[in-house]
């Protein structure tokens, strides 16, 4: 926030939201590569468009290509993209890959918790829609070694972390979708 006089320091006034093009309530603050917001007026990374309906393979590769440049954060939006606007079937194929991107994000942050949580709770996704032996590699996605990859890293975020976390480097703890 800023002064007294109700302004913030980027000169908008105090308590008025940031909206998007709809008018939904969106933080126009940049943001890093890990999702973090900057004050306004910094240069941040840009943002995922929301919304973006994709095939698999489009979301796959997408998202693989963030996951290689360290920006867990932005795969997660476009996983999120797949989960609101693929087939019902597939909701929970697409969250949990959204749940290991987040988990990631928040291991690379630091957050030793949260980030273990979400790997945890993604894995779990993945292996719960994988049931059936048809469901293991769909759309060339290695379930199995999503699976293994996020509970391994949850392991080693929890044991290698100090008192404060430890954080992770996005790019080099980023798995391999197939």
């Amino acid at each position: 926030m800023g002064s007294s006089t109700g302004r913030r320091d980027d000169g908008r006034s105090a308590g008025v939201r940031d909206r998007d093009e709809e008018g939904r309530a969106r933080s126009a603050r940049p943001r890093d590569g890990l999702g973090r917001p900057l004050p306004y007026g910094a240069a941040g990374v840009a943002r995922q468009p929301e919304g973006v309906v994709r095939t698999p393979e489009e979301t796959v590769a997408e998202a693989q290509a963030l996951l290689d440049a360290g920006k867990p954060f932005h795969a997660h939006e476009v996983f999120e993209d797949a989960w609101k606007s693929g087939p019902e079937a597939e909701r929970t194929l697409w969250r949990g890959l959204a749940q290991l991107a987040v988990g990631l994000t928040h291991a690379a942050r630091g957050n030793v918790t949260g980030g273990a949580r979400l790997l945890r709770r993604g894995a779990g996704a993945l292996e719960e829609w994988a049931g059936a032996a048809e469901r293991r590699r769909p759309h060339g996605i290695d379930l199995a070694g999503l699976a293994r990859w996020a509970r391994e890293l949850a392991e080693t975020v929890e044991t290698s972390a100090t008192g404060e976390g430890a954080p992770v480097d996005a790019r080099e703890a980023a798995p391999r979708l197939r």
